[in-house]
């Protein structure tokens, strides 16, 4: 009896090392945009989010864009040096205050040379994070929009065959409030918004995440959840200062809480 009972207990051990953690959490940070209220607030706003980060240990941190309010060589040095701070990786998509209103070949050359690829695919303990530039859809630019859309069918089509979890992150909403309402400086394009919602739905993506809004944006279309999150630069909608836990779960849909900074900042 003893000798079965530790047959078993090395069979289950063996068993669950043989199953892949789906369980964990991660960060949404939307727009620290160092520079839009006043410089040095607004870094140590994002300083202290690094910490409280920090302090409750996710696996990773997304950064939702506007990592910067104006593109230049001090203010990604200054977000670079907070960030790099993280103890887990982080992953940053363009704003539209990091590549431009009207991006050009030569804004999105600037950015990656600076931080990177612009759209780019994460697979994390089972999950495909897909990372996707929204000012290629808000204004379009030749040669490079096409690309990523190409890209972004095979990245979902991919992740779909092999039964991942699909989270899309972006700057942009697609939509503010009704998937159908005109187009704005806040959302997408309506006809290429269809066209993603679409795409989205077919794949089943689990969750599409962005900032941008600088307010509490929710918007579930079916089975998608959309936040755009609170920031930790300035919110309009007088929201404090903060950003998001994700939990990740197995067979369950994923959830998320606000987490506000421990020392807000005044907004005024």
């Amino acid at each position: 009896m003893k000798i079965l009972l530790v047959c078993l207990a090395v069979m289950c051990l063996v068993s669950c090392r043989a199953l892949p953690a789906k369980i964990f959490t991660f960060v949404q940070v939307c727009d620290p945009q160092l520079g839009f209220t006043e410089y040095e607030q607004d870094k140590a706003s994002f300083r202290q989010a690094v910490r409280q980060i920090n302090a409750l240990r996710p696996e990773l941190v997304v950064i939702c864009g506007d990592m910067v309010n104006t593109a230049d060589d001090r203010s990604y040095a200054d977000f670079k040096e907070i960030a790099n701070g993280l103890s887990m990786p982080y992953y940053c998509v363009p704003g539209n205050h990091d590549v431009g209103n009207e991006p050009t070949p030569a804004s999105l050359q600037t950015y990656r040379q600076r931080l990177g690829q612009d759209y780019f695919v994460v697979e994390h303990k089972g999950t495909a994070f897909i990372f996707v530039n929204t000012q290629l859809w808000k204004n379009p630019v030749e040669g490079e929009s096409e690309k990523q859309d190409t890209w972004l069918k095979k990245s979902l089509k991919e992740a779909s065959a092999k039964g991942q979890p699909i989270f899309v992150v972006g700057h942009y909403p697609l939509f503010c409030k009704q998937a159908d309402e005109p187009d704005e400086y806040m959302n997408l394009p309506k006809e290429k918004r269809a066209e993603l919602l679409a795409l989205f739905e077919h794949y089943q993506v689990a969750a599409v995440l962005g900032g941008h809004t600088h307010k509490v944006t929710q918007n579930p279309y079916n089975t998608i959840q959309m936040v755009n999150g609170e920031t930790t630069s300035r919110n309009l909608d007088n929201r404090p200062l903060g950003f998001r836990v994700w939990h990740v779960r197995e067979q369950a849909s994923p959830r998320h809480e606000f987490v506000a900074l421990e020392q807000p900042v005044s907004q005024n």
